[in-house]
């Protein structure tokens, strides 16, 4: 997540070097932004480096164990965290003077630069190899992004009402599967609704637009509440956090309504625990949207309490996070190469990695969970001080196209 810096102020029609002073960052935003960043480069350190991860899902809860299960789950907050944050801050922007035709122009060429960065610079840091199309979050958020540019132009409340109609009923199309259909409709499906191949093109779709979209609505639909002044803010965002984890309670525990794999009683009462938090990402369903909203809120509002040691490099990741996101792909992925190579695999095991890991698989990569950790401690310690410079350099300097890096 993908960027995840989707929203900061950037005026194509001004002049051709400089843009106005953004106002003031919201530090709850930034704070947010860069723990979820944090764990995603523990999910993909997991993806180039676990021994397990090239032989089971670590969810499959008939082969992992609890840790590993909470180190996977606990980045299911990434994903949906962005396609909010990036609603609430578009609507900021909006509040602070940068709408109408001007709002829309930013969204519309920002959202076809994140696609154009997913399709060039990360997915070759995903493969390190010829051309393979692996359309995940910063793609899904580029696509809302254009969506975005014209659902700006209505009513805040009915941008609201169309998040809520997607996130809630996009679950009721479940049984509709793009193999059953042919030609265009085949094709739409599948990038707006269902992941999966892409047909004669070489590569997989993660994250069809549709959920992530109705996401981002909300995170518009709602970004009034974060311009309120702190105490009325906080009050709100409590209520709106109790709110989503009860329904995702209500729903959930009795296996109503808003996920396709209801959890089933187990053996193991923590195993029943697991599979009730066993929800779906790929596309994100109601029960998933509800309850990672909910504790990303309850995060934003613990993360303040924080002390400034521990806020600095959170507050670089959330600044940065196109960058972050960027550069974390290569040093992950080139860590695991020289670690490869230093254990004796041929080179050639970590070119094609993604979609296919297998040689270096069969050739014996992977490390223990605990040395995964380790590395992801590394990776974080190596991204801080770029993140931070960058961070500094944005902070400093007004240039229009800051908004797209």
């Amino acid at each position: 997540m993908a960027d995840t810096d989707v929203l900061e102020s950037g005026d194509l029609t001004d002049l051709p070097y400089h843009r106005p002073k953004p106002p003031k960052r919201l530090e709850l935003i930034d704070l947010l932004r860069g723990l979820v960043l944090v764990l995603m480069v523990l999910d993909h350190t997991r993806t180039f480096m676990h021994k397990d991860a090239f032989s089971f899902d670590p969810l499959d809860l008939t082969k992992t164990t609890p840790l590993l299960f909470f180190v996977r789950w606990t980045t299911h907050l990434c994903a949906p965290t962005f396609a909010f944050l990036a609603g609430v801050s578009i609507f900021m922007q909006s509040a602070r003077g940068k709408s109408g035709l001007k709002l829309s122009a930013f969204l519309l060429t920002r959202g076809l630069w994140l696609i154009f960065l997913e399709l060039t610079l990360i997915d070759f840091g995903w493969s390190f190899s010829e051309p393979y199309v692996f359309l995940q979050v910063i793609w899904a958020l580029g696509a809302s992004m254009i969506f975005m540019a014209a659902f700006t132009l209505l009513p805040g409340r009915s941008v609201l009402i169309l998040g809520i109609l997607i996130t809630v009923g996009h679950g009721l199309l479940d049984g509709i599967h793009a193999k059953d259909l042919s030609g265009t409709a085949q094709i739409l499906w599948r990038l707006f609704m269902e992941p999966g191949g892409l047909g004669s093109v070489p590569g997989y779709l993660l994250y069809p637009v549709m959920p992530w979209l109705g996401i981002m609505c909300l995170g518009y639909g709602i970004g009034p509440l974060f311009d309120l002044d702190e105490l009325r803010r906080k009050r709100a965002l409590e209520i709106l956090l109790v709110a989503f984890i009860a329904a995702f309670l209500l729903l959930r525990l009795p296996n109503l309504y808003g996920d396709p794999v209801p959890w089933v009683w187990k053996a193991n009462p923590s195993l029943t625990a697991l599979s009730v938090l066993n929800i779906s990402k790929y596309p994100p369903s109601l029960d998933f949207t509800l309850l990672t909203l909910g504790l990303a809120l309850f995060l934003g509002l613990s993360l303040q309490r924080l002390p400034g040691l521990f806020k600095a490099p959170l507050l670089a990741f959330g600044r940065t996070p196109l960058l972050t996101y960027s550069v974390h792909l290569y040093l992950i992925h080139g860590m695991a190469l020289v670690l490869g190579v230093m254990r004796g695999l041929p080179a050639a095991d970590f070119f094609s990695f993604e979609p296919d890991s297998s040689r270096a698989a069969a050739d014996g990569w992977g490390l223990p969970l605990w040395q995964v950790i380790l590395v992801w401690i590394a990776v974080l310690v190596v991204l801080y001080p770029i993140s931070r410079a960058y961070a500094t350099y944005k902070a400093k300097h007004d240039y229009w196209w800051l908004s797209y890096i």
